[in-house]
């Protein structure tokens, strides 16, 4: 048994690594925010912070560019991260994620139709998210219990909804051009086009979900251990199962909503912050948030420096990031198994 002061060790370093991760997720910003094909310097984003928007050139793009862009890119990061923890909390598998199980694909399947019959405001486009990428979970988490399908055939059968909707995605594309000329954008992934009317509605609703999720830690880690166990401990197993599979669509949903398709992120930040923290919801849901936030906004400065003065759209620099990691742990996982 651990004495109680080595539990309070494991507290304090616990601490301390999530605090990090907030200075990490701070420098990432601030660097978001000055650097770029117009520099700001530390002096110039205080003095435009402190005049307020419209008095300069600079202080216009610091507060109609630069910030909702950089609240963007931490939100995305934060929602898709926490979403891709639920998920692999709730199926018991280090495998899953929001791209890989239909989550995006039914958020993206949503956006195409609000956008064939001409709705864009951004709470319709929030709340069409979120309903597609619920649905698409459920009916692949629906799937996995009829079937008594196995960890690795969940993933499977994620990849197959998320095949089909993204088939009638294109479809109402290919039918409807204007859809198609609306929805480019968020096929590829990128924060180009967010603005602050796009960002309130999503970003209410993502801080709300983790902070929700940030108060269920303990009944995640109870369902993880499996159906037989939380219900001898007195768990509604399947009830919290459902709440903790909606929050995570509804944090998956929106993130995509204004971001676009990005792939991996709810892969990549829940596996590496699962080896710096360990598997604990309490320490593990925090970390993945103040982490997912600062690693995308790290990959959008990257992907606005690299080809500069052309801009990669952010949602290819994760792909390309996150497909190699992927097959990692494919390979890891079989080599485990052997």
């Amino acid at each position: 048994m651990k004495t109680s002061s080595t539990s309070s060790t494991e507290n304090n370093k616990s601490a301390l690594l999530i605090i990090a991760a907030g200075v990490f997720l701070v420098v990432a910003a601030v660097a978001n925010i000055c650097l770029g094909a117009s520099g700001l310097s530390l002096g110039t984003l205080w003095s435009a912070l402190i005049a307020g928007p419209g008095t300069s050139a600079a202080a216009r793009i610091l507060w109609y560019v630069r910030l909702p862009r950089t609240a963007a890119c931490i939100l995305a990061g934060s929602g898709l991260a926490v979403s891709g923890a639920v998920i692999q909390k709730v199926l018991s598998n280090h495998l899953a994620s929001p791209g890989i199980i239909g989550v995006n694909a039914g958020a993206g399947l949503a956006v195409a139709i609000c956008s064939a019959m001409g709705l864009f405001t951004a709470w319709i486009i929030a709340g069409a998210s979120f309903a597609g990428a619920m649905g698409a979970t459920f009916l692949v988490v629906l799937a996995s219990r009829k079937s008594n399908a196995s960890r690795t055939t969940v993933v499977l059968g994620g990849v197959a909804v998320t095949a089909c909707l993204n088939a009638i995605t294109e479809a109402i594309i290919t039918m409807v051009p204007d859809a198609a000329l609306s929805s480019v954008d968020f096929r590829v992934g990128g924060f180009s086009a967010v603005n602050h009317a796009r960002l309130l509605p999503a970003a209410i609703l993502i801080l709300a979900a983790i902070a929700a999720v940030c108060t269920l830690t303990n009944e995640l880690d109870v369902l993880s251990l499996g159906d037989e166990t939380a219900r001898a401990l007195g768990m509604k197993a399947a009830f919290v199962r459902n709440g903790m599979l909606t929050l995570a669509a509804l944090l998956a949903g929106v993130s995509v909503s204004f971001a676009g398709l990005l792939s991996f992120v709810g892969l990549i930040v829940p596996h590496i912050a699962r080896l710096i923290v360990g598997n604990e919801s309490g320490k593990l849901i925090p970390f993945c948030a103040l982490l997912g936030g600062g690693y995308v906004a790290v990959c959008d400065l990257a992907a606005r420096m690299i080809f500069a003065p052309y801009e990669l759209p952010t949602g290819i620099l994760l792909s390309f990031l996150g497909g190699p990691f992927f097959i990692w742990l494919l390979i890891k996982k079989k080599d485990k198994q052997k």
